[in-house]
């Protein structure tokens, strides 16, 4: 056991070193991502919702077509991919990087690894679910919201759109939740409210 541990560990740092190595160029443009997820001005979080918000409202304007949209998307990948370290290495200039920058980006590439093991982990039980059960995920995708509804198309984009603008929000605003506890406060409000049913449904039956 301690084995396997010390193995999945060495794998855990190796990756951290690789993915690190990866984003080199960006690694300044991470730090001041990473600072405004966790909120470190009272205005981010107004900021983000803002931004996202206005990037839907221009692809919902535009309505571009799949091919066009994953083409313009791939393009501007391409673009920052080239552009970002060069013009993030004039900006922050490469003798201001300190250690606790350093031990900030280790931690955030840390992080990253883990959600990609988290997310393949997942995909891996679902295709188990699949393999086992596949009345259950075949039942699922069908009663899905995001499934094809009958109805005006139009009504049904809008109601997409709208749950994928959520979501995304959301997604983005989460780490500055969890960073000021709003995510453990609401959850411990919601473990007492459930343990005081459970306890009133006790009395009652006794």
């Amino acid at each position: 056991m301690a084995e396997s541990d010390n193995k999945s560990a060495n794998l855990l740092a190796q990756e951290t070193a690789q993915l690190e190595e990866q984003l080199q160029g960006w690694r300044e443009v991470i730090l001041a991502g990473d600072r405004v997820l966790r909120w470190e001005r009272p205005w981010f979080p107004g900021a983000l919702v803002g931004v996202t918000t206005m990037v839907f409202l221009l692809i919902y304007y535009l309505d571009p077509s799949v091919l066009t949209g994953l083409s313009g998307t791939v393009m501007l990948l391409c673009l920052a991919d080239y552009f970002v370290p060069t013009v993030a290495l004039k900006v922050f200039g490469s003798n201001k990087w300190t250690t606790e920058q350093q031990q900030r980006f280790h931690e955030i590439c840390n992080n990253l690894v883990r959600s990609e093991r988290r997310v393949v982990g997942w995909w891996k039980r679902l295709c188990a679910l699949k393999e086992e059960k596949p009345k259950v995920v075949r039942f699922y995708s069908i009663c899905h919201p995001d499934a094809p509804v009958h109805g005006d198309g139009n009504t049904s984009g809008n109601l997409l759109t709208f749950c994928t603008l959520s979501a995304v929000s959301f997604l983005l605003l989460l780490p500055g939740l969890n960073q000021h506890g709003v995510i453990s406060k609401y959850t411990s409000m919601a473990k007492r409210e459930i343990s005081k049913l459970l306890k009133q449904k006790e009395k009652k039956n006794q």
